[in-house]
């Protein structure tokens, strides 16, 4: 039987599967029962199971014979700090938690994988499954990482899929290069005694010179979007002394980053000489642009081809949005890809009012996206370990 009709008959289990993890969604930091669900069903596949990797992280592993090449696929596991608006039966019973981004739907698919492997080792090598938490905040992939994910259990290449809505459904969305962003913040508090110095007119000139990196201080073809999100000042009778500037800065390369921190800098240090002022920027990185190797996009374009056929794959433009995810491709050869979710029209009755958008209280994660994710997973594993 070849993989998409085995995964078929297997998928009624991991649809009921997905709707667990979503009734039961954990915010960050906080996947105790979803880590427990994950490890325990993957003992009961015959794989090897490790568990507190980097906080709540699950890492399996499936060896079949004797190769030496290995494959990591990895999942997000928490869900987001929003109160669900869905009445379906699996809407979450966890207040104040929910799987607004369809990490329910990447574990379960995951893990579908992980079953059809275990039964059907057809291959050769190492399959580290990769459970995930905290992707959503306070970067769960470098806590892994510096627990040792990446030495303790070895991998080739490192490989995940994100559902995305608006992509038809079923389609398979990819490039070779930079496919979602990196997410900054910067805060600028500018302080200034001299009652003639007023430090929010300072803060308005400033925001002004800032936008001016993106039209003018970096090549055009290179994609970056800085906002400034707040301008707060800080007024004692009629003098204004302090005021903070905050916002983010998105881009698609590390070169491109160290080029705006660094103009940034360079212009209120300016500012603090010509108006005589304190100007402090702090930049902080929060999550890096995820980039993919052209050869791990091979890998997958041929995959999806042989299970697919070409007309189920377009290429993918970068999109603003971050994913943590890039912290394993910054060490390990790697991609990620989308599967499309659709138009919503997939939604049960009682789903909530809101669009059919990530992040809003009324998303629920397209289970018609299960089989493909985890038969291009299982595919690549068959194809590469051989």
């Amino acid at each position: 039987m070849d993989v998409l009709r085995k995964i078929e008959t297997l998928l009624p289990e991991f649809i009921a599967l997905r709707h667990d993890l979503h009734r039961h969604a954990e915010v960050s930091h906080h996947e105790v029962r979803t880590s427990e669900v994950i490890a325990q069903k993957l003992r009961s596949w015959g794989i090897e199971v490790h568990e507190h990797i980097g906080g709540h992280g699950v890492v399996g592993i499936l060896k079949n014979g004797i190769g030496a090449k290995s494959i990591a696929l990895r999942a997000d596991m928490d869900g987001l700090p929003i109160i669900e608006e869905n009445a379906f039966p699996h809407a979450s019973v966890n207040t104040g938690a929910m799987h607004a981004c369809g990490h329910d739907g990447h574990m379960a698919a995951l893990l579908l994988a992980a079953r059809y492997l275990s039964e059907n080792r057809s291959f050769n090598g190492t399959v580290v499954f990769v459970f995930q938490p905290s992707e959503e905040m306070d970067g769960g992939a470098n806590d892994m990482i510096k627990d040792g994910v990446l030495e303790r259990f070895p991998a080739d290449y490192y490989f995940a899929c994100h559902n995305w809505p608006g992509i038809p459904e079923g389609r398979f969305s990819i490039n070779d290069s930079a496919i979602m962003a990196s997410s900054n913040m910067f805060e600028i508090r500018i302080k200034t005694d001299d009652e003639h110095t007023d430090s929010s007119l300072v803060a308005v000139s400033l925001a002004q010179a800032l936008y001016g990196i993106i039209s003018r201080q970096k090549r055009p073809i290179d994609p970056a979007v800085l906002s400034i999100c707040s301008l707060q000042s800080h007024q004692n009778s009629n003098h204004c002394s302090e005021a903070t500037l905050t916002g983010t800065v998105r881009t698609f390369s590390n070169e491109v980053t160290d080029l705006i921190e660094t103009q940034m800098k360079v212009i209120a240090a300016q500012y603090s000489l010509a108006f005589a002022c304190s100007i402090n920027v702090h930049f902080e990185r929060q999550v890096l642009p995820t980039v993919n190797s052209p050869e791990c996009y091979e890998m997958l374009l041929q995959t999806m081809t042989a299970l697919y056929g070409s007309s189920h794959i377009q290429e993918q433009e970068p999109v603003m949005p971050s994913e943590d995810f890039s912290e394993f491709l910054q060490k390990r050869k790697g991609a990620l890809f989308f599967i499309g979710a659709g138009d919503g029209s997939h939604r049960a009755p009682g789903h909530g009012p809101g669009p059919c958008e990530l992040h809003n209280p009324s998303y629920d994660y397209n289970d018609r996206c299960l089989a493909p994710t985890a038969a291009v997973f299982a595919k690549l594993v068959e194809k590469y370990l051989c």
